[in-house]
């Protein structure tokens, strides 16, 4: 069949299919597929006082204990307990951190074959790392990533958290 200009259909349209091209750069992007649709993950690290001291994107679908290096290598100052969820729960992350003179408050997941014991009294204190989310997706922008680029939602991520802890 021949279209428009003389031209045989299979070369009204040359390049790739949209479908193709829209994958690209996702994962550089930190955006990947979850059960939910496209998102992505923030990593935080905050102090005493409920201010992050660091923030670091991730794609939705990574999970949280290979993010961790990543996050205790950017961590400002000196930490001696860290509380994190079940997530984090790797005896390679735990010997790190021993190693580096952190104790983790970290439960055991539930199928692990040997039970880890964990501070309960300390495990509590967890509330200000999610009242540091509840309290950045107070605002709209970092609640719903309107950012193509992972650089701009970092970058809106930080300040946002400039502007709702350290002002």
């Amino acid at each position: 069949m021949v279209g428009r200009g003389g031209c045989p259909r299979q070369h009204i349209r040359a390049s790739a299919s949209l479908g193709a091209r829209r994958e690209r750069g996702a994962t550089a992007q930190a955006i990947s597929p979850s059960r939910g649709g496209q998102t992505t993950e923030v990593h935080a690290l905050t102090d005493v006082l409920v201010r992050p001291g660091v923030l670091l994107l991730t794609p939705g679908n990574a999970s949280d204990v290979t993010a961790a290096p990543a996050v205790m290598a950017e961590a400002p100052g000196r930490i001696r307990p860290l509380s994190a969820d079940k997530g984090y729960d790797a005896d390679w992350l735990r010997a790190d951190l021993r190693k580096s003179g952190i104790t983790p408050v970290i439960p055991g997941k539930r199928g692990r074959k040997r039970r880890i014991r964990h501070n309960k009294r300390r495990y509590r204190e967890r509330w200000r790392i999610e009242a540091t989310f509840n309290r950045l997706k107070d605002f709209r922008r970092i609640a719903t990533r309107y950012d193509k680029l992972a650089r701009n939602y970092a970058s809106a991520a930080a300040l946002t958290a400039i502007v709702a802890f350290w002002c």
